[in-house]
C-alpha cells in the first residue's frame, strides 16, 4: 500500500463568535474564543490519517507551538518534518456572526517560509505507489511538485486558494488536480479551456452535488444528504479521505463513494480538524446507508 506526504499548511485558527460582523471602525466584544488546529494541509493531513493511510506532514511552525504537533501526532500524523522556526505560525483571525456568516483575515507568516531543503531529505524516501498532497497555501508547492513527479509519486494538487500562477507553476507535474466549482471555473478562463480537456485527471467537487471525475471517463458521484451544521474544512476532507483510499489500492468510484461519506460526516458536526471522521465512523455510516 503507498504511503502520502503533504507537503502544506498548518495554521493556529482563532474562532471569535460575535453578535455581528464589525463594520469599519467598529469595536465588538466576543462570546468567545476558541484556538484550533488548521490550515488546508494540515486538514488534509488529517483526514488521510483518519481515513488510515500512512501520512507525514512537511511544513513549519513557529517556536513554542508544540501543540500543533501534539494535534498532529494525536491523529496519526508523522511530524519529523515539521520544522520550528523563528518566526510566527501562520494564523487566521475568524469572526463568526450568529447568522453563522464569517469574515476572516489569513495571515500566513511560517507558511511562506518553509526550509526548501527539507524536500529533497524527505522526497528522497518516497516513489511509486505513493502520493504527494499539495495546495497553494505554501510558497514550495511547485518544487515539490516537480520533485514528486521526479521520484516517481503520484501529485494529487488541490488548486486553492486559488492562484493563476501557482496552477500555472504546479499543473505540468499534477497527476490529479482537484477544484471546486468556483476554481474550476476561475480555471477555465484563466487557461481558456475547459478543465476537462487538461492533460491530468480532474476532479471537480461540488458540495452536497456531489462531484464529477474527470480521467479515462467521466464519472459523477453523489453526495449523501445529511444537515450541514459547518461546511468548513469539506473539500479537505474530501481530498484527505480520497486520497487515503486511492493510496490504499480503491478504484476511483470506490474512494469518491469513501470521500462524500467523510464529507459528510464531518459537516455535519462543529469544527474543522476536530470534526474530522475516523475510519470506523465512515465504514459505519456507509453499512447504514448500504442497509
Amino acid at each position: 500500500m503507498g504511503r502520502i506526504l503533504c507537503v502544506g499548511s498548518i495554521n493556529a485558527d482563532y474562532i471569535y463568535r460575535v453578535p455581528h460582523l464589525p463594520a469599519p471602525g467598529e469595536t465588538l466584544n466576543a462570546a468567545s474564543m476558541t484556538r484550533m488546529l488548521g490550515g488546508k494541509g494540515a486538514n488534509q493531513s488529517i483526514a488521510a490519517s483518519l481515513s488510515g493511510a500512512d501520512v507525514a506532514h512537511l511544513g513549519a511552525i513557529g517556536v513554542g507551538d508544540d501543540w500543533l504537533i501534539a494535534a498532529l501526532q494525536g491523529r496519526g500524523v508523522d511530524t519529523q518534518s515539521v520544522a520550528m522556526i523563528d518566526m510566527p505560525t501562520g494564523h487566521a483571525i475568524i469572526n463568526v456572526d450568529d447568522a453563522g456568516e464569517n469574515a476572516i483575515v489569513l495571515f500566513p507568516s511560517a507558511n511562506h517560509s518553509v526550509p526548501s531543503h527539507m524536500l529533497s531529505d524527505k522526497i528522497s524516501g518516497y516513489g511509486v505507489g505513493d502520493i504527494c498532497l499539495l495546495q497553494n497555501e505554501i510558497t514550495i508547492s511547485a518544487e515539490a511538485a516537480a520533485q514528486a513527479k521526479s521520484a516517481g509519486m503520484t501529485v494529487v494538487y488541490s488548486a486553492a486558494p486559488f492562484s493563476p500562477d501557482a496552477v500555472k507553476e504546479i499543473l505540468p507535474h499534477a497527476d490529479l488536480l482537484v477544484m471546486n466549482e468556483i476554481e474550476a471555473r476561475d480555471l477555465s478562463k484563466f487557461l481558456n479551456m475547459d478543465p476537462s480537456d487538461l492533460p491530468c485527471d480532474v476532479l471537480v467537487t461540488r458540495g452536497a452535488d456531489g462531484s464529477t471525475y474527470y480521467g479515462n471517463q467521466k464519472i459523477n458521484a453523489g453526495a449523501f444528504k445529511v444537515t450541514a451544521i459547518d461546511t468548513t474544512g469539506a473539500g479537505d476532507c474530501y481530498i484527505g479521505a480520497f486520497s487515503a483510499k486511492r493510496a490504499n489500492g480503491a478504484s476511483v468510484e470506490e474512494a469518491l463513494r469513501w470521500a462524500a461519506a467523510a464529507s459528510a460526516i464531518q459537516v455535519s458536526r462543529p469544527g474543522t480538524a476536530d470534526a474530522m471522521p475516523t475510519k470506523a465512523e465512515i465504514e459505519a455510516f456507509l453499512k447504514d446507508r448500504d442497509q
